[in-house]
């Protein structure tokens, strides 16, 4: 079918093949460019879907794309084909304010959907720097953060469900709602590798009562870093709790007064809620500040200043860019108590490569934005600043963090991945983009290192989170590598949810001697446990030393919670998963930082799956100084009867030879 075919099948005038139409087409906030050789300004979910039909009958590769403002060349179409523009799709379909909920099209603005929800009452929490013109696809493509979600959490969190055209230009609809394994994660953050959202159902939140703004300088990064660690660990969680060293400060500040103090190191610290709770909360994080050293505190005397000191830190990024015409914007994650350390490697890097990093930070959550001015045109300096920023994460990983906790990995740090993950955990990634999109023709070549790419798969940086395996978790492994080939495995951990016997001439991998608490991280409040340990006893375990985790006391193992997935709560503060694959590796995914959006959340998706996809060995979670709230959601009893094809074409890209509990398959 040629082009002009799938110009007559979508709304008149949608294609656009001219030089300057492509061009525009061609880039977004990084610096790869590549021109694709058509673009459809879709005009519904019907345009997109009849796109996708043809790229798919034509083999044609296509790149969904929002407002463009993506900035690791996520909607750079590398291969050219088609650019389905997706900012025409801009409608506000609903908003029910009883349920607090939202449904709208991908094109639809960050800001357009605040202030449609801002008259009711409510509000949608992400915020991502270019909330004012970047897109709620966009956003859940990216899984983009913001300030706020340090309280409220990243997309994922706040994503009910969404309508997709598959790469076989199906229509599907994935909800946390769902039975069996939670497909909806695993199309967030996905950067349309998976399939092309046309409608999202978003959750919002009331209004808060009050809202609170404390600017602080202090004497150093180190002494700010400090104090962030002081109000996580007396349960005080911020609604934003920014940084901002000197330069910074002093960039945005050029021609104008917001207000920031002169310090080596600013925090910018917002509580919001009841009245009540943020005097309290406020006060505790004055007393903080003081004890941390903080020489000029003070609180934004209305929402007039408030927004004034919004304003300077918003605006660091287009500060910048009146000093040079580009702006390198790294993303790097590290765990909280490393910020210190990784500020001065960044640093110690930038001077080696004679280049300025301007340093930003989402500090109560590790992650930190170096940001460096340069001129594209000078290939010399450019070549300088790219070093400096891929070693700048390097040195994130290398502290056990991440490649990027909000910015995503487009093209520009796919390569890089391979510093992440492991050659097992990067054959499972792209046997997941297989399974989904076999002919790779959505967006293709982006997130994982293509083969015989420069950076060898060798290169894995073994992070100081990954403890050895237990004795008991060695075994399992042993069990699998040493079963016959045409074995099947009955995981099971107390049997308190799904007591069946193991089928005759199944090899049974029982779980409850998987009950160690690997790691307790008080530092940055994460939690990495074994996944057959008893949910009272680590509920108990934690409350005598007065740390809590988002987990419902339902009885039985952790593992056998996972595996069930009750329909809240369980999600909210999972950072990680180690699981036992089929094949007897072990791949460890996500991690111990809070924000982490390298490749695609296979850790979600794993919840709800019975054990028919992996072992879960172990799980990472944030921990609470305070008890956090839980919803009375019931944890099911049973498998679904039904697995949706899109779970079976996930269950195949991880257990090949169904070979997990293949009885729970209809």
């Amino acid at each position: 079918m040629p082009l002009s075919e799938l110009g007559a099948a979508v709304a008149p005038g949608s294609l656009l093949t001219s030089a300057a139409d492509l061009a525009t087409y061609s880039y977004d906030g990084a610096l790869e460019r590549a021109r694709p050789d058509a673009v459809l300004v879709a005009r519904s979910a019907e345009d997109v879907r009849r796109a996708v039909a043809w790229c798919a009958a034509e083999k044609v590769p296509f790149v969904a794309r929002g407002a463009g403002t993506n900035l690791s060349g996520g909607c750079v179409p590398l291969r050219g084909g088609l650019v389905i523009s997706l900012a025409r799709l801009d409608r506000i379909v609903s908003i029910d304010a009883d349920a607090r909920v939202a449904c709208v099209e991908p094109g639809v603005v960050n800001l357009s959907l605040q202030k449609a929800a801002e008259k009711l009452g409510l509000f949608y929490a992400p915020d991502p720097a270019s909330f004012r013109v970047s897109t709620i696809g966009g956003n859940a493509a990216e899984n983009a953060g913001g300030p706020r979600c340090l309280k409220y959490g990243v997309t994922t969190n706040h994503v009910l469900a969404v309508e997709a055209v598959m790469p076989d230009a199906s229509v599907a609809r994935f909800s946390l709602e769902d039975d069996g394994p939670e497909l909806l994660s695993l199309l967030i953050g996905a950067e349309g590798t998976l399939g092309v959202l046309i409608k999202l159902w978003v959750k919002l939140m009331p209004l808060p009562e009050e809202t609170r703004t404390l600017l602080a300088g202090f004497a150093s990064v180190d002494a700010a870093i400090a104090c962030v660690s002081a109000v996580i660990a007396a349960g005080v969680v911020p609604r934003a709790l920014e940084a901002m060293d000197r330069d910074t400060v002093a960039s945005v500040e050029v021609g104008r007064d917001l207000g920031y103090p002169k310090d080596p190191a600013v925090l910018l610290i917002e509580l919001d809620g009841a009245a009540s709770a943020v005097a309290r909360d406020a006060a505790e994080v004055e007393r903080l500040c003081r004890e941390s050293g903080a020489a000029n505190l003070r609180a934004a005397a209305d929402a007039v200043e408030r927004e004034r000191l919004w304003e300077g830190r918003r605006g660091a990024y287009s500060a910048l860019a009146r000093l040079a015409p580009n702006v390198l914007v790294e993303d790097g994650v590290v765990p909280r108590d490393k910020l210190p350390e990784i500020a001065r490697r960044i640093q110690e890097i930038a001077a080696r490569h004679r280049v300025k990093a301007y340093l930003l930070f989402h500090a109560g959550d590790g992650n930190i934005h170096p940001n460096i001015a340069f001129d594209e045109r000078d290939k010399e300096e450019t070549a300088r600043v790219k070093a400096a920023g891929h070693e700048m994460l390097q040195a994130c990983v290398e502290l056990g963090g991440s490649l990027s906790g909000e910015h995503g990995i487009g093209c520009d740090k796919r390569d890089a991945m391979a510093w992440l993950f492991d050659a097992p955990a990067l054959a499972l990634f792209r046997r997941v983009k297989d399974a989904l999109d076999p002919d790779r023709l959505a967006n293709p070549d982006k997130l994982f290192p293509l083969a015989g790419a420069a950076a060898s798969e060798n290169s894995f940086i073994k992070r100081p989170a990954a403890a050895a395996l237990s004795a008991q978790a060695r075994l399992l492994v042993d069990k699998i590598r040493e079963a016959p080939a045409a074995a099947g495995f009955r995981v099971r951990g107390a049997g308190t949810r799904w007591p069946a016997p193991t089928p005759s001439g199944a090899v049974e991998l029982l779980t409850t001697g998987l009950n160690r608490i690997v790691e307790l991280d008080r530092g940055n409040f994460t939690l990495t446990v074994e996944a057959g340990i008893s949910l009272r006893e680590l509920h108990a375990g934690l409350a005598a030393q007065k740390l809590f985790v988002r987990l419902p006391d339902a009885g039985g193992t952790l593992g056998g919670l996972l595996a069930a997935r009750p329909q809240a709560d369980i999600r909210e503060d999972l950072l990680g998963l180690r699981v036992l694959l089929s094949s007897g590796d072990v791949v460890e995914l996500g991690g111990k930082v809070v924000k982490n959006v390298a490749g695609y959340d296979l850790s979600r998706l794993l919840l709800g799956t019975w054990g028919t996809f992996a072992v879960i060995l172990e799980a990472t979670f944030k921990l609470h100084a305070r008890p956090p709230k839980l919803s009375a959601a019931a944890v099911p009893s049973v498998p679904p009867r039904r697995w949706s094809p899109w779970a079976l074409k996930a269950r195949a890209a991880f257990d090949p030879g169904g070979r997990f509990n293949p009885e729970l398959i209809g």
